[in-house]
C-alpha cells in the first residue's frame, strides 16, 4: 500500500500528522509531507485513518 499526497490540495491543517507521525510530517508551515510513501503493513490503519481525516482529500491510498 502507499500513501500519496497531492500537494496542491493541503492546507495545512495537520490533522494527517495527528493521525499518522510515523508516515507523515510537517513543514514549518503546517503542510503535509509524506515520510514513507510505501506503508508498511503494521502502519496501514493510522494510513487509512490519515487520509480519511483529510478535510482537502490531499491524501490518498493506493495499493
Amino acid at each position: 500500500m502507499k500513501l500519496l499526497l497531492d500537494s496542491t490540495l493541503c492546507q495545512g491543517y495537520g490533522l494527517c500528522q495527528e493521525h499518522a507521525p510515523e508516515l507523515v510530517e510537517l513543514d514549518e508551515w503546517g503542510y503535509a509531507a509524506i515520510i514513507a510513501v510505501a506503508v508498511p503493513d503494521s502502519h496501514e490503519e493510522a494510513a487509512r485513518d490519515c487520509a480519511a481525516v483529510c478535510p482537502n482529500s490531499a491524501l490518498r491510498l493506493e495499493k
